[in-house]
């Protein structure tokens, strides 16, 4: 389908591009401009979520609707990983099992938005938008 045919289902790609896009960017200014610390776990979930502007935009122009795949794939381990992240944060899953034992620990909690919106909490916040907005793309391409 092109985007002529199903407009609905390039305007939702497009908007899981522009979270994806906003989300790259404020990861690299928290990282490179503000000096954040990037536990391991963090390095994870940017390994998952770094490609996927690149790999929406080629999906874009022309519109191909299987980049779903490829990028659903990508959303869904970043989302896994995001939600053990704030699994550990919050002190549900102990410390002892994760992959953050030298260097920076992947419990403390190093920048909160609005004092209370933390690093995993927007991570997995925006892998379930971009989540979400795959998949009623996906609905809309192929009913």
């Amino acid at each position: 389908m092109t985007s002529a045919s199903n407009p609905r289902g390039w305007t939702l790609l497009f908007a899981a591009w522009i979270v994806a896009a906003v989300a790259t960017l404020s990861s690299l200014f928290l990282g490179e401009i503000m000096g954040v610390p990037v536990c391991n776990l963090c390095w994870y979930q940017r390994i998952a979520l770094y490609p996927l502007p690149l790999i929406l935009g080629l999906g874009l122009f022309p519109h191909d609707p299987k980049v779903v795949r490829y990028a659903g794939a990508l959303t869904g381990a970043g989302w896994l990983i995001a939600l053990f992240h704030l699994l550990l944060v919050a002190g549900i899953i102990p410390e002892r099992l994760t992959p953050c034992m030298q260097g920076v620990p992947c419990k403390t909690t190093y920048f909160a938005l609005f004092g209370f919106l933390n690093i995993p909490t927007l991570s997995l916040m925006t892998f379930t938008w971009i989540g979400l907005l795959l998949f009623f793309a996906w609905r809309k391409d192929f009913p």
